[in-house]
């Protein structure tokens, strides 16, 4: 018997992300499910050493979250720019493709502006002045060397 990994066999087919999620959709279900269990045992649990790795397991899971938010806004992002493209293309105009710096931009101007709404603006920058200051503090020559 020859064993096959499905991740480097073609016979799997291709993969295709929105695919996937809309095929394994039922696991969001059943993660928020667990993340409920968790926060109830958390309340519940008296244990330190037990708490720690609920508390743990909890920030682990959100995290996640986040990151798959995060993944489907870039991909809906990109969907649409496609979907501009085509408009466009079909008008008879030539298509114009964004390079990877100016994405970048337009996700960091879109991340300002989600700052600016929630409020959280001026602590997200006052952090960034301090890590730059830091940065800047260790590129200096220190005193004993001059």
């Amino acid at each position: 018997q020859v064993h096959r990994d499905p991740r480097f066999d073609d016979l799997s087919g291709e993969y295709n992300p929105e695919i996937f999620m809309k095929t394994y959709s039922f696991l969001d279900s059943i993660k928020k499910q667990e993340k409920e269990m968790i926060q109830k045992q958390l309340k519940k649990c008296r244990n330190m050493e037990q708490k720690e790795k609920l508390q743990q397991l909890l920030n682990r899971m959100t995290q996640q979250e986040q990151a798959q938010k995060k993944q489907q806004e870039r991909r809906e992002r990109e969907l649409s720019l496609k979907r501009q493209q085509r408009e466009l293309a079909k008008q008879g105009k030539k298509p114009f493709f964004l390079k990877k710096s100016e994405k970048r931009k337009l996700e960091l101007a879109e991340k300002y502006a989600e700052l600016k709404r929630s409020g959280k603006l001026e602590s997200f920058l006052s952090k960034k002045r301090k890590r730059n200051a830091i940065k800047d503090k260790r590129r200096l020559p220190s005193q004993k060397d001059l």
